[in-house]
């Protein structure tokens, strides 16, 4: 058995629902199912999504537009200074951008100010407005930020500068007291579309004093889009499937320097191009220094400069990486260390020292890892307080929990699986008891499993270039509509094995009936030696098209394996055993060995998992399920191996079979061989076997063993006698098998033990194993069903 990393569970569809989109929209099942899965259910949906017409809403459906556009037109005729208050992540900076270049155009007079993340931390700080006003800033403009921010507000009022508010984050029971709010999901709105991002709300109001859809500015608009993990559904998902194209021909000077610097073909831009390219280089500049510079990189006109800030983009993003590995092998110690027991449903943790800019990266990994909800601080005891960043798992919204903490928590925000915080050092314990009570009243036991969802069970059968092109139809894919993932079932192997430079990915062949795929999986290059060939794997993964050498085929990006029968590896012959045992995973490990003289040949480490097994009672008693089992030495006899493992259910069965010598090889006398040295014996006499043993057995073409072995089979039949190396015949001896002899019998079970273990071939041995094990298993299905 090999276990998956996370639950499998594939969405049930309604299969008339899907074949009356697949009939009606000339689309294959699959896609059709994909469709219904993300609740596209109905034709007027469905044929939207897919082929629908790019029109936004009315930008003043949006409460409050009107207010904020006729205060911005008055300082644009009054020449008023404008401040463009920004945040420090991606979505923060292409909101910030937005605007420059909306009001820039519009002629404003207009400047940005996006606050430092360590000296000032998050969204708009009394500071900020003050300096803001010294410097004769008439109207502040927030975006990606302030809805919080109800005592800035106040001062903003209080100074004299109207305060118009964009943003898109969870607003909170109280709102902040400006003179316009442009939220889509203010409680009295009534905007067709709830799930903008930042620079979403920044376009829609770039739209609306524009007075047209600004094109030009959607190429800008889908980075924050995408890296924001907003819902990818609605006008989020035509800025984004419009941005990309427009970034594919993107003529922004900086955009194009920071493409070009990170090797991207212009015309292989998607989604995965913001997420795992643009996105974190921008964010790194906001996560270790000020995020100005990334704003600058795309108001610039000037390719030189262009090309400087790109380069500096780049190595820190590069410095950043460096910082979140140090940082991720810190909290993992922390956690083992402090934090490991069940009882912590939350993980609160955190140091002196931590990079608060990539607090929030480090959140994700320990979710990954550990799959709870994380909070990482960074703690400052000069000030008194900690700063950081939290991540969720689903079933714990943590914008809601957070929300029970307020009065502890004097600045947060954020979603139900993020959010960003101050709290005294002294508080922090408090909020670790508080969240791991509300989860331990709200989660099970089941929902600190990782959960996959698929969309689809398919068969090989049914993957074909024209299948995986047609499910390019739903792309950009991203929140609500994540690239599909399918599950392949019990298919064959034809070819595995490791490929990268480190051996640490997976390439592997499989096929069903005549059909057959490629498949590979990144970073899955370990599991290799955890597939025994013989075995069915079923696998989850995303398809795609492979094109090589002008040859198009699909392949799978596999994203989690499992095999969900036991297993045998086959390592008869083979190394020495502790050699081995690195590839036998350590859970529920057991060595098991017959010959108590092998004991001693075993590795010191593997002694405290060695089972000497003597006799049949113990191997009933031993208990084998869910166990990886490696048979160390040759057993006694078959039923040994039977009774050690019928009615049980192994994982995994390792076959060594250490045995010092072989009698399989060696010349196993026949019922002629018994004839013709009888009859020699009568006609010779007593013979002196020490002395001319040897030249019989070379006269024969034999080896003295196997004269010394019939030998002693006459003696136990009491045909001879044997005294001091000389044997003669007995007089009147009464006629017998040679069955009845003890040293027969041995050497004819021996023979045959090696036969089918040592020496057959890996289908036989597998065969003979699953006689014994799949017979339990049958067992046991039939009594849960009657059950």
């Amino acid at each position: 058995m090999l276990k998956s990393k996370s639950r499998w569970i594939v969405r049930s569809s309604d299969h008339n629902l899907v074949k009356l989109l697949a009939d009606e929209l000339k689309i294959t099942p699959l896609v059709a199912s994909l469709l219904v899965n993300r609740g596209l259910d109905s034709l007027e949906s469905a044929r939207y999504f897919l082929f629908g017409k790019d029109e936004f809403h009315d930008p003043y459906l949006l409460k409050g537009m009107d207010i904020a556009v006729n205060r911005i037109r008055e300082a644009i005729d009054k020449q008023e200074s404008i401040l463009i208050f920004g945040d420090y992540d991606a979505d923060g900076v292409s909101s910030t951008s937005v605007l420059m270049i909306t009001l820039r155009d519009l002629g404003a007079n207009v400047q940005f100010y996006i606050p430092n993340r360590f000296t000032e931390g998050y969204g708009p700080n009394e500071s900020a407005f003050r300096q803001a006003a010294e410097n004769g800033i008439k109207l502040i403009i927030t975006v990606d930020t302030g809805i919080s921010a109800l005592h800035e507000a106040a001062v903003a009022k209080d100074i004299g500068i109207d305060l118009i508010i964009t943003d898109h984050h969870e607003p909170g029971p109280v709102l902040p007291e400006a003179l316009a709010i442009i939220h889509p999901k203010l409680p009295d709105s009534h905007y067709p579309f709830r799930e903008l991002a930042g620079v979403g709300v920044a376009f829609k109001l770039a739209h609306a004093l524009y007075g047209e859809v600004p094109e030009h500015l959607l190429e800008i608009a889908v980075i924050g889009t995408i890296a924001d993990l907003v819902s990818l559904k609605g006008e989020n998902r035509l800025i984004a499937k419009k941005g990309l194209e427009k970034l594919k021909a993107t003529k922004n000077i900086g955009l194009k320097a920071i493409l070009k610097l990170a090797g991207v073909d212009p015309l292989s831009i998607n989604e995965e191009t913001i997420g795992f390219t643009l996105a974190p280089r921008i964010n790194a500049v906001g996560r270790l220094e000020d995020a100005d510079l990334a704003v600058q990189l795309i108001l610039t006109r000037d390719p030189e400069e262009a090309q400087h800030l790109a380069e500096e983009m780049d190595a820190l993003n590069k410095t950043r990486q460096a910082i979140v590995n140090a940082i991720t092998a810190e909290a993992i110690e922390e956690v083992e260390t402090n934090y490991s027991t069940p009882s912590n449903k939350v993980l609160v943790i955190g140091r002196e020292g931590w990079n608060a800019g990539v607090i929030g990266i480090v959140a994700s990994r320990l979710v990954d890892k550990y799959y709870r909800p994380t909070i990482v601080l960074n703690f400052d005891p000069d000030k008194g307080v900690a700063k950081g960043s939290a991540r969720s798992i689903a079933g714990f919204d943590l914008f809601k929990n957070l929300s029970t903490c307020r009065e502890i928590l004097p600045h947060f925000g954020g979603h139900p699986m993020a959010a960003g915080m101050t709290l005294k050092l002294e508080d922090v314990a408090e909020l670790r008891t508080r969240l791991n009570s509300l989860a331990e009243e709200q989660l099970t036991e089941a929902d600190f499993v990782p959960v996959t969802y698929l969309d689809e069970e398919i068969r090989l059968e049914d993957i074909s270039l024209s299948t995986v092109e047609e499910m390019s139809l739903l792309s950009p894919f991203g929140m609500d509509n994540p690239k599909p993932k399918v599950l392949i079932n019990n298919a064959a192997i034809a070819s595995m094995r490791k490929i990268g430079s480190e051996q640490n990915h997976l390439k592997v062949l499989v096929n069903e009936a005549d059909a057959n795929l490629d498949g590979v999986g990144f970073g899955l290059g370990s599991l290799v030696d955890q597939i025994s060939p013989a075995s069915k794997i079923s696998f989850i993964g995303e398809l795609s098209i492979n094109e090589w050498n002008n040859i198009r085929k699909p392949q799978i990006f596999i994203r989690d394996i499992a095999v969900n029968s036991w297993q045998l590896f086959d390592y008869r012959g083979q190394k020495r055993i502790s050699t081995i045992a690195g590839s036998v995973p350590a859970e529920n490990r057991k060595f098991i060995i017959f010959n108590k003289e092998h004991l001693e040949k075993m590795s010191p480490e593997l002694m405290p998992e060695t089972i000497h097994v003597q006799d049949i009672e113990e191997a009933k008693a031993l208990n084998c399920n869910q166990a990886n089992i490696v048979l160390v030495d040759f057993p006694p006899s078959k039923e040994i191996l039977e009774v050690l493992l019928k009615g049980k259910q192994p994982a995994r069965v390792y076959a060594y079979f250490y045995k010092q010598s072989s009698d399989f090889f060696s010349t196993i006398p026949t019922r002629d061989h018994f004839k013709w040295f009888y009859a020699f014996l009568v006609k010779k006499g007593p013979i002196d076997l020490k002395r001319y043993g040897e030249d019989i057995a070379k006269h024969r073409g034999w080896s003295q063993e196997t004269i010394n072995f019939m030998s002693k089979v006459f003696s136990e039949l009491d045909f001879v006698t044997i005294n001091n190396g000389f044997i003669s015949l007995k007089t009147g001896a009464q006629k017998r098998d040679l069955s009845d002899s003890r040293t027969y019998q041995t050497k004819q079970k021996q023979y045959a033990l090696e036969r089918d273990l040592l020496f057959s071939s890996f289908q036989d041995l597998k065969g003979w194993f699953d006689q014994i094990i799949q017979e339990s298993v049958e067992t046991e299905e039939a009594i849960t069903e009657w059950i």
